[in-house]
């Protein structure tokens, strides 16, 4: 690391649990963000910030005025813009040091597999199920750990499911894939601004827990944020036997 890294990452640094080490492991981290939505901006922000070496983001949607009001990767700008393409302009500000990759293409899972193949970490930054399902496969299949965050009106959630351990339950484990499951979005349903940020911020810190194998992990626990009256509660889930995907 250079003498102007030693001081950017400095805070970092002095912390025993990350010191000199740690932040080199972080600089070495390539992490995979789908979505550069409500979620995926404080996510993405925090982890360039942090000093994530490489950070491949992808989101095939435009910017619209209305996201404006919680996605703060964007400004005015940017409306119009591709979400991806108007992502890494903000974050290379944030952190020139880094190496941000922009897709903004709408991709098949297998051409985000082949994207997910060499990172670190996945983080599920999306507003659908089908995408969460897919997501949760790719990361099965190729063992990663996968953040996965949502986010509606007052309430957020937040899960890990780190699939280098054999035991950890999926995402199906929890949600079980139903045809029947109504999509829930902000487009229709609204949500409180900040509780994208709180949410998204938690994904950043449970990847940075990752990437440097510190502190107990949220696998196996659905983490449920009530904005409205300042509550947080935990419900544990184990692994589903009869799982489709990873039983």
């Amino acid at each position: 690391m250079k003498d102007d890294d030693l001081i950017r990452y400095s805070r970092h640094i002095l912390l025993p649990e990350i010191d000199y080490s740690g932040q080199k492991k972080i600089t070495a981290s390539h992490v995979l963000i789908i979505g550069a939505g409500g979620l995926g901006s404080p996510a993405a922000i925090y982890l360039a910030a942090s000093g994530v070496g490489k950070i491949t983001i992808c989101d095939f949607d435009s910017v619209d005025l209305s996201n404006l009001q919680r996605q703060i990767l964007h400004q005015d700008n940017s409306v119009g813009t591709n979400k991806a393409f108007s992502a890494k302009k903000t974050l290379k500000k944030v952190n020139p040091h880094i190496e941000i990759i922009s897709v903004k293409n709408k991709l098949n899972i297998d051409e985000v597999k082949k994207l997910a193949k060499d990172v670190d970490v996945i983080l599920d930054c999306s507003d659908n199920f089908k995408t969460r399902y897919s997501l949760n496969k790719i990361a099965f299949d190729l063992k990663k750990p996968l953040v996965s965050g949502a986010a509606i009106q007052f309430d957020g959630q937040l899960s890990v499911y780190d699939f280098r351990n054999h035991e950890t339950p999926c995402y199906q484990c929890l949600f079980p894939d139903s045809s029947s499951q109504e999509e829930v979005r902000c487009s229709d349903h609204g949500v409180l601004s900040p509780v994208v940020g709180v949410i998204g911020s938690m994904q950043a810190v449970e990847t940075l827990k990752l990437l440097l194998n510190i502190g107990s992990s949220n696998v196996g626990k659905l983490v449920i944020y009530d904005a409205k009256n300042m509550h947080w509660s935990e419900m544990k889930f184990r692994k589903d036997p009869k799982c489709e995907v990873c039983a």
